[in-house]
C-alpha cells in the first residue's frame, strides 16, 4: 500500500482522513495484518496490565465503572474505547484526560515508522496508537474496548490479564453470524489460556462455555445485578455494575481496592450518551446512544418507568435490524421525528419513513437542527428521547448547543 509523505508534518484531522483511504475496506477483521506491526512495537508485549471487553451491549458503561472504581487509588488506568461522539481523542483516556492532538500525532507516526508496507484499517491504527500511548505514558492497566466481535478484532491482538464479555444478542450479523451461538463464539475469542474470563450474560450460549473448557479457560458469570447506588440508569446497568466488580475481584491480588473504593467508583461512574439527561424548559431530553435491538429493549423499558407522552428523535444505521428497534419501543413513543444522517452507512429518510405504520405519528425533517427545535417548542410533549446510532445522538446534542 503507498506510504505517506512527511506524516510527522500533518495534523490529526490529516492523519485520519489519510488513514480512511488507506486500506481497501473500512471494516476488515483479521489479525494477520495488526500483529505484524504489533511485534514489531512491542517484541516482549505491552509493558501494563490488561482487561479487554467484549459484548454485545454494556462495553462503554462495564469500562466505565471498572475505570472509575481504579481512579479511587492511585493507580494509572487508561482506556481505549470506540467510537467517540464527538471528537477522536475521546477514544484514548488516561485517568478520564483525553489525549492530546500531539500524543496521537505521535503515536501515528511511530507506528507510521514500523509499519513497513502492511496495511492498516483506521480502527487498526486507533488500536496500536492506544497502545503506544498508553505505553508511553507508563499506565498500570489498560482496559481495551474490542469494536467488532472479538476473536478477529484488532484488540484481540493483545493478550490480556482478563477478559470481559458483557452479553451476547444480535447485532453485526454480516460479520458475526445470526444466532447467539455463533455469536458467542466469535467473542469467546477474547478468552486466554487459565486467565479468567467474566461474563454478564445470564444465558450465555453453549458455544461460549465449550470454547473456555477447550482452551481452559477460567470462566466466571455473573447473574445477579449490583444492588447498590449507580448514577447510571437502568436495570441493565446493575448487572454491568456486577460485571466490573467481579473484573475488580479478580485482579485484587495484583491491584487491591477497597469496598469504600467500590462503592464510590461506582456510585461515580459517568457515559456520555447513555441515558444522559438535560432538563430545557421543564422539558426532560435525554440522549441514548441504543443502537441495536437489545439496546433499545432496554431504553424502552427504562422509559416505561414513567408515563409521559414521549417524542424521539430518531435514524439509525442501514446495516441494524431497524424494523425490530422500532417495534420493541414504539408502544412507548407517541411521535417520532427522523432525521437524516450524514454518514453512508445511514439509512436514508425516504427508507426509515416506510418502517413506520400509516397509524404512526411520524414527522420528517431534512436536518437536526429543525427537529430539535421543532421538539423544544412543542408544549404536548414533556419528554424528548433521542436515540438509534452514536451518530444521531453527537448530531442532536450540538444542535442543541446552537439552539441553547
Amino acid at each position: 500500500m503507498g506510504r505517506l509523505a512527511n506524516p510527522k508534518h500533518n495534523t490529526l484531522d490529516d492523519w485520519l482522513k489519510w488513514q480512511e483511504s488507506l486500506h481497501t475496506k473500512e471494516i476488515d477483521l483479521g489479525l494477520d495484518r495488526i500483529k505484524k506491526v504489533y511485534q514489531r512495537l512491542f517484541p516482549k508485549g505491552v509493558p501494563f496490565k490488561v482487561i479487554s471487553v467484549a459484548g454485545t451491549n454494556g462495553k462503554g458503561s462495564t469500562i466505565a465503572f471498572i475505570a472509575s472504581i481504579y481512579s479511587q487509588s492511585n493507580l494509572k488506568v487508561a482506556k481505549f474505547t470506540s467510537p467517540h461522539l464527538f471528537e477522536y481523542n475521546e477514544r484514548f483516556t488516561i485517568n478520564s484526560k483525553q489525549a492530546s492532538d500531539e500524543q496521537i500525532c505521535h503515536a501515528f507516526e511511530t507506528i507510521e515508522e514500523l509499519r513497513n508496507d502492511t496495511s492498516l484499517t483506521y480502527f487498526e491504527f486507533s488500536t496500536l496508537a492506544a497502545l503506544v500511548i498508553f505505553s508511553l505514558e507508563k499506565v498500570d492497566i489498560a482496559i481495551l474496548e474490542v469494536g467488532l466481535g472479538a476473536r478477529l478484532d484488532s484488540v484481540n491482538t493483545v493478550d490480556s490479564d482478563i477478559s470481559v464479555i458483557t452479553n451476547i444478542d444480535i447485532d453485526h450479523v454480516e460479520y458475526l453470524g445470526d444466532t447467539r451461538e455463533l455469536i458467542g463464539f466469535e467473542k469467546a475469542g477474547i478468552m486466554r489460556s487459565n486467565k479468567p474470563c467474566i461474563c454478564g450474560d445470564v444465558n450465555p450460549p453453549k458455544s461460549l462455555i465449550k470454547h473456555a473448557k477447550s482452551i481452559n479457560a477460567s470462566l466466571i458469570l455473573v447473574d445477579s445485578p449490583y444492588l447498590g447506588e449507580t448514577h447510571l440508569k437502568g436495570d441493565h446497568q446493575k448487572q454491568n455494575a456486577a460485571v466490573a466488580i467481579e473484573t475488580i475481584k479478580q485482579l485484587s491480588t495484583i491491584f487491591p481496592v477497597t469496598q469504600k473504593q467500590i462503592t464510590q467508583g461506582i456510585k461515580q461512574a459517568s457515559l456520555p450518551g447513555r441515558w444522559q439527561l438535560k432538563i430545557i424548559n421543564d422539558k426532560t431530553i435525554i440522549f441514548d446512544v441504543a443502537h441495536n435491538v437489545a439496546a433499545t429493549q432496554a431504553l424502552a423499558n427504562e422509559l416505561s418507568k414513567k408515563d409521559t407522552s414521549t417524542l424521539a428523535i430518531f435514524c439509525a444505521l442501514k446495516n441494524k435490524n431497524i424494523d425490530a428497534m422500532i417495534d420493541k419501543i414504539k408502544p412507548v413513543i407517541s411521535q417520532w421525528l427522523l432525521v437524516p444522517l450524514n454518514v453512508d452507512r445511514a439509512i436514508s429518510i425516504q427508507e426509515l419513513s416506510k418502517k413506520f405504520n400509516l397509524s404512526d405519528k411520524i414527522k420528517a425533517y431534512d436536518n437536526m437542527n429543525s427537529a430539535v427545535q421543532y421538539a423544544l417548542n412543542s408544549a404536548q410533549f414533556q419528554r424528548v428521547v433521542i436515540f438509534g446510532s452514536f451518530y444521531t445522538v453527537a448530531d442532536a446534542s450540538k444542535a442543541l448547543n446552537k439552539l441553547h
